[in-house]
């Protein structure tokens, strides 16, 4: 039985329906014993369309013809199309009209091959073919072999033919619903609808006995609606076309299926893949899609000048997966081979390629990750035995710090602690006089505690010095009580040697994070350095000045002193490792300096000044703006 008779109003979802006929007669088109001759220019192809272009139908099958086309003759092509509108215009004068508007028109341009897409356009060009096309290829398609014999195709005309089967559907249907009882079939008013419903009582004569059949024809459209909503739900809907409902109203198939589906109490079915999106289970059909890369395969071929015969376009099981979801029908019940439109693909199936890939990547990055960790925890272990050996580094040159400083320390220790003893001594005496000043006694007792305070102050800058410690002791502090915490150190030092000491600091705090006693170790470093510089100096000349303040948006603590300053060709050495131009130096003060600072995110340069003596430069981060940048 033909698949489509492409009659009047077509319906969007058939691609050309047919048919009179139960069954399909075997016919093979003889090819035409002329062929297209060899031509220089690139081919033309006129593909004449049945309706006009709403039906959905003959629009897709031509879309996928024209695609095929492309697709073989890589755009080297001329395609042409007509909508004949046979359906509205089925009159003679009409007919005759447009065959000749059409041989006029392509007067200047006959075209090679042409495709008749219904039975409408193949009786139309078969016709006409002198007049519009003469001596060119015609490929006609979209209907069964049955059709072709009865509107007497000429054998020269080769066909690519579509064979329906609505007994497929139907077993489709018992397969997916075996429990089934009820059997419907809906049909329309039209003389194709009617036609349909007479070819259907024949090809499902002996599959409806197993059902309580029932044939819901000639209705309104709202008749139809309303007797599916009430089928028992043990039913199969199979719907085949309405073109017209029995007031006389016109519809695309699709249209009135998809209104009847809507409130429909069991699944209905159809043989056609526009049916698909409008509530319909699935069918049996040819999609438009692989008719029309048939029919182009056929034209590829007349074009090229090969032997050409009638060919079927194959058939395939088409199903919604949205609804066997809505009526709980098993996918494993489906014809083999069935295409699932709307299938929810898993994961899986979704994306596998990028899964594959994706899990690579990911062992990949694990693997890298993995040699990243172990390099981290290796960098880690170096990092603190580095800290560790810079601790202990730090702690021997403090040791060595107080050493050198011990003298000036015990001098100024033993100040306050002489202070501390005449001041007792003289309170006893008052004790013993008769009429002791108490008033003047306790003044002597503030003075003892700010003695024994001063005091204090020096064992703990003292104890701070030789302390030992295996941790860094991070802590927020302003750099100018650090720098005034080293200048008292050094006070009594600087005064042994004859060296004036000068502090200018700005008014405001200058706040760095770091270790308090390492930055008080670098400016004791700088400030005995400074200090051994200037032993060649006048006396009257010997100046240590510290300044602080701001610079590049950073801590910046400049130690100047008015030795003879350094030799050029020394200045970018004399932060090396044991480099020292001292006679008795180890060389490692500046250098240990420069590490402390550097694990600070600091800096230290040193430059000559201009009127002689040397200047050292700290650079530390303030606190609040590294606190900012986390």
């Amino acid at each position: 039985m033909g698949l489509g008779e492409w009659s009047g109003r077509l319906c969007c979802t058939a691609f050309l329906l047919a048919v009179f006929a139960p069954s399909v007669s075997s016919r093979q088109a003889a090819a035409s014993d002329t062929s297209i001759a060899v031509i220089d220019r690139v081919p033309r192809v006129l593909v004449l369309y049945p309706y006009d272009e709403r039906i959905a139908a003959t629009t897709a099958a031509g879309e996928a013809l024209r695609s095929r086309l492309l697709e073989a003759t890589n755009g080297k092509i001329d395609l042409f199309s007509e909508f004949l509108d046979l359906s509205r215009f089925p009159e003679g004068d009409h007919v005759a009209r447009m065959a000749r508007y059409l041989g006029e028109k392509y007067a200047p341009r006959r075209p090679d091959v042409v495709v008749a897409l219904g039975k409408e356009s193949a009786s139309f060009v078969s016709a006409n073919r002198g007049t519009i096309a003469p001596g060119a290829k015609i490929v006609a398609a979209g209907f069964g072999t049955a059709t072709a014999e009865k509107i007497d195709l000429p054998d020269e005309v080769i066909g690519a033919f579509t064979t329906f089967d609505i007994l497929k559907t139907a077993e489709m249907a018992r397969g997916l619903q075996p429990d089934a009882r009820h059997l419907y079939i809906v049909g329309g008013s039209s003389d194709f609808d009617r036609g349909w419903l007479t070819t259907a009582r024949a090809a499902l004569e002996q599959f409806s006995k197993s059902y309580e059949t029932t044939y819901l024809e000639d209705l309104t459209i709202d008749e139809f609606t309303e007797r599916a909503s009430h089928v028992p739900p043990d039913s199969i809907i199979l719907a085949l076309t309405v073109f017209k409902d029995r007031e006389g109203r016109n519809f695309i198939p699709r249209d009135a299926i998809g209104q009847i589906a809507a409130t429909a109490s069991a699944p209905v079915y159809g043989p056609y893949q526009t049916y698909i999106d409008h509530g319909v289970v699935g069918g049996n059909t040819v999609t438009f899609e692989a008719l029309g890369r048939t029919v182009g395969n056929l034209v590829i071929d007349a074009i090229a000048g090969k032997p050409v015969s009638d060919l079927e376009a194959p058939q395939t099981y088409i199903a919604d997966a949205r609804q066997l979801q809505r009526w709980g029908l098993a996918e494993k019940d489906l014809p083999p081979g069935t295409i699932q439109m709307h299938k929810k693909r898993s994961l899986w199936e979704e994306h596998w390629a990028i899964l594959v890939a994706g899990s690579g990547l990911v062992l990949a990055q694990a693997s890298i990750i993995s040699v990243l960790l172990f390099e981290r925890r290796r960098r880690r272990d170096a990092e603190s035995r580095s800290r560790l050996h810079l601790l202990e580094a730090v702690h021997l040159n403090q040791s060595a710090t107080a050493g050198a400083l011990s003298s000036s320390i015990a001098h100024e220790l033993n100040q306050p602690l002489s202070a501390i003893r005449n001041n007792a001594e003289a309170a006893a005496v008052l004790l013993r006089s008769v009429n002791p000043d108490h008033q003047l006694i306790q003044q002597i007792l503030l003075d003892i505690q700010e003695d024994d305070q001063r005091a204090g102050d020096i064992i703990s800058r003292m104890r701070g010095l030789l302390k030992k410690r295996s941790e860094i002791d991070w802590q927020e502090f302003d750099l100018n009580d650090v720098t005034s915490s080293a200048i008292h150190i050094i006070h009594g030092e600087a005064e042994r040697r004859g060296i004036t000491l000068t502090s200018t600091q700005p008014p405001g705090e200058l706040p760095v994070r770091a270790d308090k006693v390492h930055v008080q170790q670098v400016i004791l470093n700088l400030a005995t350095n400074a200090m051994d510089a200037m032993l060649d100096a006048v006396p009257a000349g010997r100046t240590l000045t510290f300044t602080t303040g701001l610079a590049n948006e950073k801590a910046e603590l400049r130690v100047s002193d008015t030795g003879d300053g350094i030799p050029e060709e020394r200045l970018i050495r004399i932060f090396e490792p044991f480099y020292t131009t001292k006679q008795a130096g180890t060389g490692l003060g500046l250098s240990i300096a420069r590490a402390i600072l550097e694990t600070y995110g600091g800096t230290i340069c040193a430059d000559n000044r201009p009127e002689g003596g040397a200047v050292f430069r700290v650079a530390l981060p303030l606190a609040h703006r590294e606190e900012q940048s986390r």
